[in-house]
């Protein structure tokens, strides 16, 4: 039976692909697991080979090349860690002793596996992997677990960076709130996008990377709020500045430098996995998580009797029950609704009694009639909650869909523009108080729709929506006073109109997190997660007087929508072609499906929905897109050094052609335009050329699936990599930006060492 050194080794198995690290050392994100997937399969490769009776010269060759190759990845791997441990003195020890038993063990790999020029590498004359079989697997371990420390030590580094990064924007945040002057402000804030920015793509990257996707949701949510506290930021700002006496000005400012820190430091509790003051993170319980727990509970009955108490299952009962009456207590709730879930409770009780009486008897003599007896009534418990959880479900939407519906005219923000301008305070007032009373409707919208929204980031990002709601409300009234109290002042006024723009964005992001809900209710997998990228351009312009992004209007939405619907028929195709892949984590499958995601988000825009507001966002996704396109080609590349020389060409030919559609798409998004139909014109170009990526996408995928399973069915293994080139280790001395540094310092450059070993499989 083949094994795996990790199944016996120091290297803890706490993720779903066996691999992990030594105690204290947790992998937390993809770009470690993954990096070590490599290395594992080639030292599996050379276990499994050790008990084998049948061992030809190719065999013996094989082994040996595998056990140099290991050996060789292994020494310029250290390398660069010891690299790291140079430039990194808090982590020299720890990182040069985990370089140091890396190197012996790779080291020890190539000796015991030295067998190919041996007649008989059985002999006890020579040490090998044949004679010594515990020496290999004592190697494997130590160089599993010494390889898992150096990786999640230089991650480390990567959240150092994401720290540091943090730590200069809540400085340069403090100089803007005692700013007492114009000049001085623009100064500052023109540092303080910059910074927003560098802080954007270590989290934008580290958002990816993580594996949990609970944190991820949690980050997501985090990066929004930034994204949208920076523009309102400036307004806040500049509106206190303008009226530095004006107390609802200065509240209104408070709020949003409050908000940003919050958001600032919560990322900073799921870098670091950590809470302030050792606090627990205490996950809301709702109703849906609630019931598939229970008949899950109630299912296993079935095969063990005995696995839990009456008493448990009670009481898993009664938490449930309890998180309904969030629905039958609410005002919101219709009359039917609350009847039918009131009704579905008691009924659950019923069905709860029947089946504890039948499981008591069960488990005192189990008879044919009683099992049976048993089987109907977890099926009726069952299904009683099932509907249980239905009538919820629809309860929730149902609320949500009216209430959007509604308020999706946003009269009350406009009449708080028109009486702000007109200085009316009382008529304010009156205002102010309708949206409050919009504000608690929203608010008990997103916290019914958590209890039914189906899967964790769902749940957070109901969570965050309902807190977006609570806090924009009492903003935009402020800003409305300020306004009311200043009614000429053109500051006020923008600033007001931001605040709504936030609140209008937020019940757009509603309805496509209904439609969410929605989808995984019924069995489908949801919308796509757009690509998000904090900040947007043209957002963090120390110029006061930069243009406003635009929308397309329904005119121009009309006329785009065939080339949209395109565009979304493509996606779906991409979609199809990633699935038929075995190994999902493959560069070219990665690639492919954030451009798909992107080229999705694009094909909402057409539609007026999605995150893409403006059409400024949509250039910015453009761009993205064709920067991700590039790196998709750099990967067929790459690709292309293992597949037959005769595939080559065409492989190169495709990569070249991606290539060129890319730099072009780049070169129409970053185009100035100026006046409503050049920018368009720009528009239509932009989701033209992205339609045509994805249409050599379709092509691409299918064409790379098939060579990857004709090298595996010729050859037994891929073709070895290329040699390592110098400038893949080299360490540079003026690597200072970020960007740099994360790749010449962080996991990139270290999975790129241990990726390179050769695959060996078993015969």
């Amino acid at each position: 039976m083949a094994t795996s050194p990790c199944s016996s080794s120091g290297v803890s198995s706490s993720s779903s692909s066996g691999l992990g690290a030594d105690a204290g050392l947790e992998i937390r994100t993809r770009s470690v697991e993954q990096t070590l997937v490599p290395l594992v399969s080639q030292i599996t490769t050379l276990i499994n080979h050790k008990d084998k009776p049948k061992r030809s010269d190719k065999t013996l060759q094989a082994i040996q090349r595998v056990g140099q190759a290991v050996n060789l990845a292994v020494g310029r791997f250290v390398t660069v860690g010891e690299a790291i441990a140079n430039e990194n003195h808090e982590l020299k020890e720890e990182m040069s002793i985990a370089c140091i038993e890396a190197r012996r063990a790779g080291e020890t790999i190539a000796q015991l596996t030295d067998v190919a020029n041996l007649d008989h590498p059985e002999s006890d004359s020579h040490i090998t992997i044949f004679t010594d079989k515990t020496g290999v697997v004592k190697a494997a371990r130590l160089l599993l677990s010494s390889v898992t420390k150096v990786l999640v030590l230089a991650d480390r580094i990567v959240i150092k960076q994401i720290i540091t990064s943090r730590n200069k924007v809540l400085a340069t945040m403090e100089q803007l709130e005692k700013v007492s002057s114009f000049q001085e402000f623009v100064q500052i804030f023109s540092q303080f996008g910059n910074e927003m920015v560098e802080f954007a793509h270590l989290t934008g990257d580290r958002q990816n990377d993580l594996k949990d996707e609970k944190k991820k949701a949690r980050m997501a949510a985090s990066r929004a709020v930034l994204e949208k506290c920076t523009m309102i930021l400036l307004t806040a700002s500049k509106t206190c500045l303008r009226h530095p006496d004006c107390e609802s000005a200065r509240i209104n400012k408070d709020g949003v430098f409050h908000r940003m820190r919050l958001a600032l430091e919560q990322v900073i509790e799921i870098v670091t996995d950590s809470r302030p003051n050792g606090e627990n993170e205490m996950a809301p319980i709702s109703i849906y998580s609630g019931i598939k727990e229970f008949k899950n509970k109630v299912e296993g009955l079935r095969e063990n009797l005995y696995f839990l108490s009456k008493e448990n299952l009670s009481t898993m009962l009664e938490v449930i029950l309890e998180h309904t009456e969030d629905f039958t207590d609410s005002a919101y709730t219709s009359h039917e609704h609350r009847e039918h879930i009131l009704e579905l409770s008691k009924q659950a009780k019923m069905e709860l009694e029947q089946l504890v009486s039948v499981w008591m008897q069960a488990q005192n003599q189990k008879t044919k009639d009683l099992m049976e007896d048993l089987e109907v009534a977890i099926l009726k418990t069952c299904q009683c909650m099932n509907e249980l959880k239905r009538e919820v479900h629809s309860a929730a939407t149902s609320l949500a869909a009216d209430l959007l519906k509604y308020h999706m005219d946003h009269m009350v923000l406009k009449a708080l523009k028109i009486t702000g301008v007109e200085g009316n305070l009382e008529a304010v007032a009156e205002y102010t108080c309708k949206l409050s009373e919009q504000k608690e409707q929203l608010v008990e919208m997103c916290r019914l729709l958590r209890h039914v929204s189906g899967t964790e980031p769902l749940e957070i990002t109901c969570i965050h929506a309902e807190d977006t709601f609570q806090v924009t409300g009492p903003q935009i009234i402020s800003a409305a006073e300020t306004l009311a109290l200043h009614p000429s002042s053109k500051i006020a006024k923008e600033n007001l109109e931001v605040f709504c723009e936030a609140w209008e964005s937020q019940l757009s992001d509603m309805s496509m997190l209904l439609r969410e809900i929605n989808d995984v209710f019924e069995g489908r997998r949801g919308e796509k997660r757009v690509y998000l990228s904090l900040p947007r351009p043209g957002k963090h312009n120390a110029n006061l007087k930069a243009l406003k992004p635009v929308k397309l209007d329904t005119e121009e939405q009309a006329k785009i929508a065939k080339l949209g619907l395109e565009l979304h028929l493509l996606t779906s195709d991409v979609d199809s072609e990633t699935e038929k892949w075995e190994n999902q984590e493959n560069d070219i499958v990665q690639h492919g499906q954030g451009m798909s995601s992107m080229a999705y988000s694009m094909y909402l825009f057409t539609r007026g929905e999605g995150l893409l507001k403006t059409t400024q966002d949509l250039f910015h996704q453009a761009e993205i897109f064709a920067t991700e396109g590039t790196k998709l080609a750099s990967a067929l590349h790459a690709f292309s050094d293992q597949v037959h020389v005769d595939d080559k060409p065409l492989l190169l030919l495709e990569a070249e052609k991606l290539i060129s559609m890319c730099k072009q798409l780049q070169i129409t998004a970053k185009a100035s335009v100026q006046g409503k139909s050049a920018t368009f014109t720009k528009v239509d170009a932009c989701i033209l050329k992205t339609r045509n990526v994805m249409t050599l996408l379709c092509q691409l995928l299918p064409l790379c699936c098939k060579l990857l399973r004709k090298n595996k069915a010729g050859n037994g293994c891929l073709k070895p990599a290329p040699p390592w080139r110098e400038d893949r280790i080299r360490i540079g001395t003026n690597a200072h930006t970020p960007e740099k540094r994360a790749e010449t310092f962080g996991i990139k450059s270290l999975e790129n060492h241990v990726t390179s070993m050769t695959f060996l499989e078993s015969k």
